[in-house]
């Protein structure tokens, strides 16, 4: 069964990915030391976290001295595009409309219709 690549990265990379958008760039231990405030690991598993985003064309990198230096390749939110547009997808067959009904009915909101423009598109950089 082939495998199917998703735009939007798993927790482990996520985590990696949050903390160079905070530093703009860094080196493998920059990373760990964030990504340990919430979730302690090696730094060869941080190494092999951000060389797989590389290879996935997430980050860049550059050689400095006997280290890389790794830096975004993608904002924060175009991964938060692709994570909406994967939630709307898999859960709102592709519907804003709905994935914003849900939303108001879960969150005790007023019971006013859902707006979104016509074509059922939603801004993502609210959420």
């Amino acid at each position: 069964m082939p495998r199917i690549i998703r735009d939007v990265p798993p927790p482990l990379e996520l985590a990696c990915l949050r903390a160079l958008w905070r530093l703009e760039e860094g080196n493998v231990r920059s990373v760990q030391e964030i990504v340990a405030q919430s979730r302690p690991l090696a730094y060869t598993t941080i190494m092999t976290v951000l060389d797989r985003l590389v290879r996935k064309g997430k980050l860049s990198r550059r050689k400095v001295g006997r280290s890389f230096v790794y830096a975004p390749s993608e904002t924060r939110d175009t991964l938060r595009k692709a994570a909406v547009r994967e939630l709307l997808d898999g859960y709102f067959d592709g519907s804003a409309v709905e994935l914003i009904a849900f939303l108001q009915s879960n969150t005790g909101a007023a019971s006013a219709p859902a707006t979104a423009e016509a074509d059922g598109r939603i801004d993502t950089v609210l959420l």
